[in-house]
Order: C-alpha cells, then sequence, then structure tokens
C-alpha cells in the first residue's frame, strides 16, 4: 500500500486544510480531463484524501500503517456512502469528504453550472531596437500569424443568419457529467461540453470561413510604441493582440521584449552615455578644446590644463530620456591621455628640461 502523506506530499503531522490544499492542487494537475492530466495518478490521489480527509479513517491508517484496508469501508472504496443519483442534481454527498464539490467545481472553472471561456492564448515575442532608436523612441511594425477574430460570423462561429439552437448534448447545460468507475468505487467526472464549448447553444450552421470556430490564422500587421529611454530586456504588453478567443472569447495580449543592439562608441549606465574621448599629452598638461561626439551630434568641451587620464567630464543633458517622467540623464566623457612610444630628438630634449625644471 502507498504512502498516502507522501502520495499528497504533506508531513505525516498535517493539518485538515494542509491536507485539503495539498489535495486540490494535485487534482488540479493530474485530473484526466485535464491537460496533462494522468488518470492513474489521479486515482491514488483520490484514495489518499479519502482516508486523510476522515478522522476516523486517518486515526485507524496512523495506528495500523501498511495493513490498514478501509476498517468499515467495503470494497475497495470502503468509506463512499451515498453516491447514487448524481444525475439529478449532485453527488449525493460523500462521508467524511468534505471539500469535495469545491474541488471539482475549482477544476472544471466555477461549478458545474455557466459558460467558461477560453481566452485566448498570449503572444511573446522579442524585437531588437538600435541604440539611437533607444534614446528617441521608435513605432515598430511586427507581423504577426496568430488566430484572427472571423469577420464574417463576427468571432461567434455561426453562418450569418443561422439561429441558435440549444446543444443535444449537454441539453443546455454546457457541462457533460458521467460515471467512471475507479478503485475508489463510482465517481462522478464532470467536464464542458466539445460539442458547444460550455455555450449550452450551437448553431444550426456553422460559418464557412472559420468552420465554426469563431476565429482562423492568417498574418496581422501590427504597430506598437517603444518608448525613448527603454531599457534593455524590458516588455512591452499590448492588450488584446494575442490569439483571438474561439467563439467570442476575449482575445489574449502581446508581450513585447526588447532588445538593444551595442553602439560601437557609446554605452549606458542607467539613463547616463557613456563614452571616451583620447588626448595628447599637451592637451592634458596645458589644456584645450575637443569636439566631442554625442547622441545628439558633435558639441565643444573644454579640456582644462592639468587634466588626469581617466577623469571623467560631464556635459549635462545629453544623456538618456527618463522612461517615467521628464528629463534626461548626461553624456559623461571618460578621458584618455595619450603617451606616444617614439618621440623625436627635439621633444626628448623639451621634455628632458621639463624633468629637470620639476627637479
Amino acid at each position: 500500500m502507498a504512502d498516502f502523506y507522501k502520495t499528497l506530499g504533506v508531513e505525516k503531522g498535517a493539518t485538515d486544510e494542509e491536507i485539503k490544499k495539498a489535495y486540490r492542487k494535485l487534482a488540479h494537475k493530474y485530473h484526466p480531463d485535464k491537460a496533462g492530466g494522468d488518470e492513474e495518478k489521479f486515482k491514488e490521489i483520490n484514495e489518499a484524501y479519502q482516508v486523510l480527509s476522515d478522522k476516523t479513517k486517518r486515526s485507524q491508517y496512523d495506528q495500523f500503517g501498511q495493513t490498514f484496508n478501509g476498517a468499515s469501508g467495503s470494497g475497495a472504496g470502503g468509506g463512499f456512502e451515498g453516491f447514487g443519483g448524481f444525475g439529478q442534481g449532485g453527488f449525493g454527498g460523500f462521508s467524511g469528504a468534505s471539500g469535495w464539490e469545491d474541488v471539482f467545481s475549482d477544476i472544471f472553472g466555477g461549478g458545474r453550472s455557466g459558460f467558461h471561456q477560453e481566452v485566448g492564448r498570449d503572444i511573446q515575442m522579442d524585437v531588437e531596437i538600435t541604440f539611437e532608436e533607444m534614446v528617441s523612441g521608435v513605432k515598430k511594425d511586427i507581423k504577426l500569424y496568430k488566430n484572427i477574430k472571423c469577420d464574417v460570423c463576427n468571432g461567434q462561429g455561426g453562418a450569418p443568419g443561422s439561429r441558435e439552437e440549444t446543444c443535444p448534448d449537454c441539453k443546455g447545460s454546457g457541462r457533460i457529467r458521467k460515471a467512471v468507475r475507479t478503485i475508489l468505487g463510482t465517481i462522478a467526472q464532470e467536464s464542458t461540453c466539445d460539442r458547444c464549448k460550455g455555450r449550452g447553444k450551437i448553431y444550426s450552421e456553422k460559418c464557412k470561413k472559420c468552420k465554426g470556430e469563431g476565429v482562423y490564422r492568417d498574418e496581422r500587421n501590427i504597430s506598437i510604441d517603444i518608448p525613448a529611454g527603454i531599457d534593455s530586456g524590458q516588455t512591452i504588453s499590448v492588450r488584446g493582440e494575442g490569439e483571438a478567443g474561439k467563439q467570442g472569447a476575449p482575445s489574449g495580449d502581446l508581450f513585447v521584449t526588447v532588445h538593444i543592439k551595442n553602439h560601437p562608441k557609446f554605452t549606458r549606465n542607467d539613463d547616463d552615455i557613456i563614452s571616451q574621448e583620447s588626448i595628447s599629452f599637451s592637451q592634458a598638461v596645458l589644456g584645450d578644446k575637443i569636439e566631442v561626439a554625442t547622441i545628439e551630434g558633435k558639441v565643444s568641451m573644454k579640456i582644462p590644463d592639468g587634466t588626469q587620464s581617466g577623469e571623467i567630464f560631464r556635459i549635462r543633458n545629453m544623456g538618456v530620456p527618463h522612461l517615467r517622467g521628464g528629463g534626461r540623464g548626461h553624456h559623461l566623457v571618460k578621458i584618455n591621455v595619450i603617451i606616444p612610444k617614439k618621440i623625436s630628438h627635439k621633444e626628448k630634449e623639451l621634455i628632458t628640461q621639463l624633468r629637470n625644471l620639476e627637479k
């Protein structure tokens, strides 16, 4: 016999609420009617829950361990009582299985009645922009191949002029209920009606363009605004531009992750732009004015006398615009002083004289 506590993934001293929570989570994951479900695993989870959720059975299980056989139950599913009549409005009552109906309500999306629309899937994609486009902001045209709302039936799935009829499979409830025999006995399972997709209604004639789905696949061009100052790796969401939902359900969203190309001269630190400029030894000693390339074009910058290699100068308000709020960062220029490897005889004499003066 399996270890029921291990099956539910709880400790032996777990509270009733912890056991119920663990069961709900696993039932969601492994229910046979869900994508990726596992019927055998679901049966094991149910069996464990039926024992551990009942104080008497749990006490007997804790006492007798692996020799526990359900004590007072009859058959493999000992402990299920009054399970008849589920076809007329319920599960007939489970002995010691509190919360069972709530669990099924959660699994099937809001209970045994009501129309649960399946929202269209989200779409995730990447787009690359230049450093300059990051600074100025840009509008990008994107081509998507996705489910699009049918323009003939307006996404409803019925041919124009066709009438709505009660679904013959679910009799208008939108749900299909069936009895399944398990090691626990007979269990009632409920799922969304495949024919009407939970609407309870079908059309007398399907739309020919979308074949009753309410959507069809095609290319769609959209434009997205990428704001100035966005950082690499940030994602923009566009509501309703994902896959269209079937039979009138809402569309999903589009998520665009932005990547910024490296610039040959500029790098970014927060909202500051950083570049490097090289000057001669004489410019560093005597000072000068140099032209500096910025994102806005070339500007003149003063180099004071005595400038050291590695020193950083700031050009105000020439950096990246703040993504939230006005203003922008600065342009930071790092100075590299070039020391010549080879000098003329005259230059060597002058530098020697300078060195002697420093003594």
